[in-house]
């Protein structure tokens, strides 16, 4: 089989080792891909974007099978695209991709069919928001812009001032673009949060191991949100209680509310969750892998991802094993210096051969030059994953493994983990 993944990150880069795996694949081509890709995949210089673009590739090459990966080009509709030449791929068409693409109608979704979530209120008219805000709010509360924002278009505020300020961002200097010319404003839950990506065909859906992202840029969960500054895997918060709960209030009612409205989903379907007082809620949707908790999730799972991914497409998933490892996984995000504002590109990276001999090491933003050398080339530079029984040891060789990486003004965290081992030992004690 001939694959095309589309995307260019740490989640591409996991997603294109797993596939690799398969006996059946020949060739993977990845468009854009970056310079880790670029060892075992033949890059396309082509924009995860260029519908058009990734059309023509398809048609002028045998492609068997593509996954789109990113979430700009599923809410473009390319899975429709594809459709449309005889290409079957992975992921959602662009009608059942809106679940992401607008989380106006992800939270008007949730409230139709009763599935748990924070209170809300949705706003196009920013004189209108900003009176709501200072008046009936409740505080601390979330502004969420309505479309897509790489990640960063969601702003915790602790005050009425501090939201005010979100709303002006995004609907006055269109901080986020066209994506913030409507907000969410809901209310702040409390809780642990957890990450829970799921295969699904429409009918059956089978969520995969959770994890726990390290959104914020430094130490402490202090500083700017991030696209993800590191994730663990499996999250200790989800219990077998709550994953059985989530499954009944949220996965299964989310699956047949997209049905109802016509927009039945096929692919990877991603639930942000909070673990509240009062039972799981739904933070978020996505329509595809999490970036980084697929670079954690993937190195887990023991069944074929390829062949998984394809009975998403055909209806079979109910057929198919989807089985993971019962051990641990932990992914230490290396960051350019100044990552999520002004950084530099460019820089050679060393070591990466040495930290792979004990983890992956997953390539995001990286490029690799004609003389084989590997520099930096984004902000979320790399990825190291290691697994190990435990979680202590998955986080102790993922930072073993980090440190001997080198290049000019690399940034990361030190505490990725520390909340879920803090839940562990919890609940150690409270055994006891």
């Amino acid at each position: 089989m001939n694959i095309l993944i589309i995307g260019g990150g740490g989640r591409e880069h996991a997603i294109a080792s797993k596939i690799a795996e398969n006996p059946r694949v020949e060739k993977i081509w990845a468009a854009p891909g970056n310079g880790g890709m670029a060892s075992f995949c033949e890059l396309v210089p082509l924009k995860a974007t260029d519908v058009e673009g990734v059309v023509r590739f398809c048609g002028e090459h045998r492609v068997d099978y593509a996954v789109v990966a990113q979430d700009d080009p599923l809410c473009l509709g390319m899975v429709d695209a594809l459709a449309e030449i005889g290409v079957p791929a992975f992921g959602p068409r662009k009608n059942a991709a809106e679940i992401e693409g607008s989380k106006v109608f992800a939270k008007d979704l949730m409230r139709r069919y009763g599935i748990p979530t924070a209170r809300y209120r949705t706003f196009n008219d920013y004189e209108a928001a900003c009176a709501w805000v200072r008046t009936d709010a409740p505080c601390p509360m979330v502004v969420k812009a309505d479309g897509l924002a790489l990640g960063k278009g969601v702003l915790i505020c602790e005050t009425r001032e501090e939201a005010l300020e979100a709303l002006r961002l995004m609907m006055v200097d269109a901080k986020f673009g066209a994506s913030g010319s409507s907000v969410v404003i809901e209310e702040f839950l409390t809780g642990p949060e957890v990450s829970v990506l799921s295969f699904t065909d429409g009918e059956t859906i089978v969520p995969m191991v959770s994890s726990m992202d390290h959104k914020r840029a430094l130490d402490g969960d202090e500083g700017l949100n991030t696209g993800g500054m590191g994730t663990v895997a499996p999250n200790p918060a989800w219990t077998p209680e709550v994953a059985e709960r989530a499954m009944r209030e949220i996965f299964l009612p989310t699956v047949a509310a997209m049905n109802a409205e016509g927009r039945t989903f096929r692919g990877c379907l991603y639930f942000g969750l909070m673990v509240t007082a009062d039972g799981p809620k739904v933070i978020e949707y996505n329509c595809r892998f999490g970036d980084p908790e697929t670079q954690v999730v993937l190195p887990l799972m023991k069944s074929d991802l390829l062949t998984v991914m394809q009975a998403t497409t055909n209806g079979t998933l109910a057929q198919t094993p989807v089985e993971f490892d019962g051990g641990a996984a932990c992914c230490v995000v290396l960051a350019s210096g100044g990552y999520p504002v002004k950084y530099r590109s460019g820089y050679p990276i060393s070591g990466i051969a040495e930290a792979e001999k004990t983890a992956q090491v997953f390539h995001a933003g990286t490029r690799r030059e004609a003389d084989g050398t590997v520099v930096t080339a984004g902000g979320r530079v790399l990825g190291v994953t290691a697994t190990a029984p435990t979680l202590r040891e998955a986080i102790d060789r993922a930072y073993e493994a980090a440190g001997k990486i080198r290049f000019t003004d690399v940034h990361m965290r030190h505490d990725i983990g520390q909340r879920a081992l803090n839940v562990l030992r919890e609940g150690a004690e409270g055994k006891e």
